[in-house]
């Protein structure tokens, strides 16, 4: 529970304010996250569910983002990032869209969701390549495959790109 408040406080100053100014923001902030703890009991499953423990995790990530205000909640088409993405989508009354990370055009993809909050689930090579593409540099490598508690926030303005790394475990 500490590290939820602790976690809690820490978004309170990444989310960005704009109370300044009437036009519609221009600041679009990306959260990416790789999957929960996936059931790893079938070697030849490619499309495995979440573990009891993933699914707590879920729970958690759903917490964790309560103060935060989604405009879109973001999945690849699998069980285990769809279940990881259910929690937050529901708490915050939002449909899943999905994506296919191997044919997305991130020009449309940041057209699409400039000056709006936005959560992104996916996978250990696909999230950091993710952020990458936002930022427009190669910055990020795969992550662990055992990495399930990583949190890429990536604020883009019209004249800056901010990101930062949060280990949530």
């Amino acid at each position: 529970m500490k590290y939820f408040l602790i976690l809690a406080f820490a978004l309170s100053f990444i989310v960005p304010v704009n109370a300044q100014n009437d036009s519609k923001s221009s600041t679009t902030v990306y959260y990416l996250i790789r999957h929960a703890e996936k059931d790893r009991s079938d070697k030849s499953n490619r499309n495995p569910n979440l573990t009891e423990t993933g699914k707590v995790r879920a729970e958690n990530w759903s917490n964790i983002f309560k103060h935060v205000t989604f405009d879109a909640v973001y999945s690849t088409n699998y069980n285990r990032t769809m279940q990881t993405a259910t929690p937050t989508a529901k708490a915050q009354k939002i449909e899943i869209q999905t994506y296919d990370p191997r044919s997305l055009s991130f020009e449309e993809f940041t057209e699409a969701t400039k000056g709006k909050t936005v959560l992104v689930v996916g996978h250990s090579n696909t999230t950091p390549m993710f952020a990458n593409a936002i930022l427009g540099e190669q910055k990020y490598e795969f992550m662990d495959d055992n990495d399930n508690g990583r949190l890429f926030i990536v604020t883009v303005t019209e004249n800056q790109k901010i990101d930062q790394i949060l280990n949530i475990n």
